[in-house]
């Protein structure tokens, strides 16, 4: 890359902090109301399955966890794993999403993953974001692909990350945008208004290249959210999001679900997953992380009601753990993790997948839960059925699915 086309690329960096403007409410007039929305939550550094969603009922469970292994479900013990079916719970500290399984709202798909076997946190996380697993080549990303299934856009919002860049999810020709906050959603200029007009004029210079195709619609987005003016627009159903960056994430979003701007895809990720050291158990590293995500998950349902049903929210991670833990009382890179799904239109109350089992026999390269259930048939069922695309839309290039999970009506 040039110094000249790293400077233009750089000068697109989105800033701002805050709430949602009310003012995207008057904008709905640009977009389709009451849409349909999927929601792409990626948790980076490979959560550990095992204890996010325990498999209490298999005998091997406790056996390489001496000291991180979820206490089983048990009358009189708070603290403990949260039964769900029998064999399935769930971590204590996702105790908020318990209403929605109850509900039948919320689905898991457990053994999830990727057919390749590597370890690496960004080959991995490249691989599922392309949907091309082992193919560094692709230039595209599968929820760009399914946006441009889509028919064609009414809305420069169509696709919204919550982050300082558009993940590689969402770079393709469909367009997307990304911005940091919602109430300040801006492109960084200094000076006068011509530097912001000098930089508008470099995108038919080769910007849209670096861009990956979402220059103009930064520029669309920006446009419509200045002409409406500003406000605020704060959580509904007595929603309370932790504090945090992904909490913030989630309230935005659901922000842009209720203002009916157009929005069809959204997408946001939480780091903090690679617990390699000190995991803990019921308390720690990877309680704490997981109170907050469920907390933010189901702030979310709440805050959106009955517009849920317009809405399903699918979460994803590159990998999972060790079955064993290691010596630091953590967990090193694995293979299959659990994956969650809910929303409208999802046939939850249910575990998904095939489970492998835990006996050293059944484990994956004799160390880690395998893969039963490739993540493009779940990410294919939900985006096929839920966005209303052709069955046969290209969105995993070189594979077709034998088999899909049934996560959705």
């Amino acid at each position: 890359m040039t110094r000249r086309t790293f400077v233009k690329a750089g000068a697109c960096a989105l800033v701002g902090l805050g709430t949602i403007p009310r003012f995207l409410v008057r904008a709905a007039d640009a977009a389709p109301s009451r849409g349909r929305v999927l929601v792409a939550i990626f948790q980076r550094g490979a959560v550990d399955g095992l204890a996010m969603v325990p498999p209490h009922g298999d005998p091997a469970y406790d056996a390489g966890r001496p000291s991180i292994a979820m206490q089983r479900p048990a009358r009189g013990v708070a603290e403990g794993t949260i039964d769900l079916d029998g064999f399935f719970g769930l971590h204590p500290a996702l105790a908020p999403l318990v209403p929605l399984w109850q509900a039948r709202q919320l689905a898991i798909v457990h053994a999830c993953g990727s057919p390749d076997a590597t370890r690496s946190h960004f080959d991995a996380q490249d691989y599922m974001e392309s949907g091309t697993p082992g193919v560094k080549s692709t230039p595209d990303g599968w929820l760009a692909r399914a946006a441009a299934a889509r028919p064609p856009r009414t809305s420069p919002l169509r696709a919204v990350a919550i982050g300082a860049r558009v993940p590689r999810a969402l770079r393709g020709s469909a367009g997307a945008v990304a911005m940091s906050s919602i109430d300040r959603f801006d492109v960084r200029v200094t000076g006068d208004g011509g530097a912001r007009r000098g930089f508008e004029s470099l995108y038919a210079d080769g910007v849209r290249d670096v861009l990956h195709g979402t220059g103009r619609e930064t520029f669309e987005a920006v446009k419509l959210l200045k002409r409406a003016g500003a406000g605020q627009l704060t959580p509904a159903n007595g929603a309370v999001y932790p504090r945090g960056r992904f909490g913030d994430a989630m309230r935005q979003i659901a922000q842009l679900v209720r203002a009916d701007v157009g929005l069809e895809i959204a997408f946001a990720d939480m780091e903090g997953w690679d617990t390699h050291v000190g995991q803990g158990a019921e308390r720690g590293q990877l309680a704490l992380r997981l109170a907050a995500f469920g907390g933010a998950l189901a702030a979310f349902a709440r805050d959106l009601g009955d517009r849920m049903t317009d809405v399903v929210v699918l979460t994803m991670s590159e990998f999972g753990r060790t079955v064993a833990e290691n010596g630091n009382r953590g967990t090193d890179h694995g293979h299959a993790t659990a994956m969650l799904v809910f929303g409208g239109g999802v046939r939850g109350g249910r575990v998904y997948g095939r489970w492998p089992g835990l006996a050293p026999e059944q484990l994956f390269e004799g160390r880690d839960l395998a893969v039963t259930t490739d993540f493009r048939a779940l990410f294919g069922d939900v985006a096929t059925r839920h966005l209303a695309l052709a069955a046969n839309a290209p969105l995993f290039p070189g594979w077709r699915a034998t088999a899909t999970p049934g996560v959705m009506d």
